[in-house]
């Protein structure tokens, strides 16, 4: 299996290492490792530190141990769903140790989606798949072939926000009665005739919203988001920070809701005088107002331009 392919320029750099504050002889928990770039930089920023880097794409684990090379005497890599953290720590051996930092870059990463055989792409003719991992049995021709028709609006509309999911639901369940939709070009032109020529945003592709809710239901992402800020809070040290970068409303609102409850003394009903519920804020929100790239990093990576920074302090 080669790395080479799986370059990725990873967002917010600066401000993820300012979030993490590495320390030397710290342990750090890179939970999406991806390419390594976030990875190598904690590293660098930190002699001594160790640093446990996980992912549930088999190429991207190989692209990260090729860069993080250098410091393999410091690095675990391990194959895992960042959603199985605790289970993947306790694998490794670390068990009981707590961390001072945990990174989640949620969402596809650029070679994912550049590569065509993985499915992501609307721009590119591939198979229909967009599996993060190649393990896992659901793809998107799955779903797009085999769903109900109910089941495909549902999800477009709650995982897309598309406006339009009932009657590209309805043009899909169509076509697929002639012949299955096996290739994500074919996806994209019953998409192209489902939404009307008048109604499509002029900057954006009328099949990113269908893309995004399918990939986001074929990796469940927004149930190994909420599990995996879970247990991230449960792995971190008082005092350590977890960083977590989002790249659309729907992940955003999960990290706010999340660390707005865990910061709060009491989560009562506002119509009580008084708290009954006995909660104790864990975490300390440090930026309340997500962190974004700044146009110079935006010109050198357009990806950046989506990307949410959350981060939280455990207390």
């Amino acid at each position: 299996m080669t790395a080479e392919p799986f370059a990725h320029q990873p967002v917010l750099l600066a401000e993820v290492l300012t979030a993490l504050r590495p320390q030397a002889g710290g342990l750090y928990l890179d939970a999406t490792i991806g390419g390594a770039g976030h990875a190598a930089a904690i590293l660098q920023a930190a002699p001594g530190a160790r640093l446990i880097g996980l992912d549930q794409d088999e190429i991207a684990l190989a692209a990260a141990r090729q860069k993080l090379k250098p410091d393999h005497k410091r690095v675990y890599l391990h194959y895992s769903n960042f959603a199985r953290m605790a289970q993947a720590l306790d694998e490794l051996g670390f068990n009981g140790e707590v961390l001072d930092g945990i990174l989640l870059d949620i969402g596809v990463s650029s070679p994912q989606v550049d590569e065509a055989a993985r499915g992501f792409s609307y721009m590119q003719d591939g198979p229909l798949d967009m599996r993060m991992d190649r393990q896992a049995g659901l793809s998107a021709a799955d779903i797009v072939n085999k769903w109900r028709e109910t089941e495909l609006a549902d999800i477009l509309y709650e995982y897309g926000e598309e406006k339009w999911a009932k009657r590209i639901a309805a043009f899909i369940v169509a076509q697929r009665a002639v012949s299955p939709i096996e290739t994500t070009l074919q996806l994209v032109s019953v998409i192209k005739k489902a939404v009307p020529k008048g109604a499509r945003e002029k900057d954006q592709h009328p099949a990113k919203r269908s893309f995004q809710a399918l990939r986001i239901a074929v990796n469940d992402e927004l149930t190994a988001l909420a599990s995996g800020l879970d247990a991230a809070k449960g792995l971190l040290k008082n005092g350590g920070r977890l960083a977590v970068i989002s790249f659309h409303s729907l992940e955003d609102r999960i990290i706010k809701e999340k660390f707005r409850y865990w910061a709060s003394a009491c989560v009562c009903p506002k119509e009580l005088p008084v708290c009954v519920c006995g909660h104790k804020a864990e975490i300390k929100i440090i930026n309340r107002r997500p962190i974004e790239a700044q146009a110079a990093e935006i010109a050198n990576n357009p990806r950046s331009r989506s990307a949410k920074l959350r981060v939280a302090e455990k207390i």
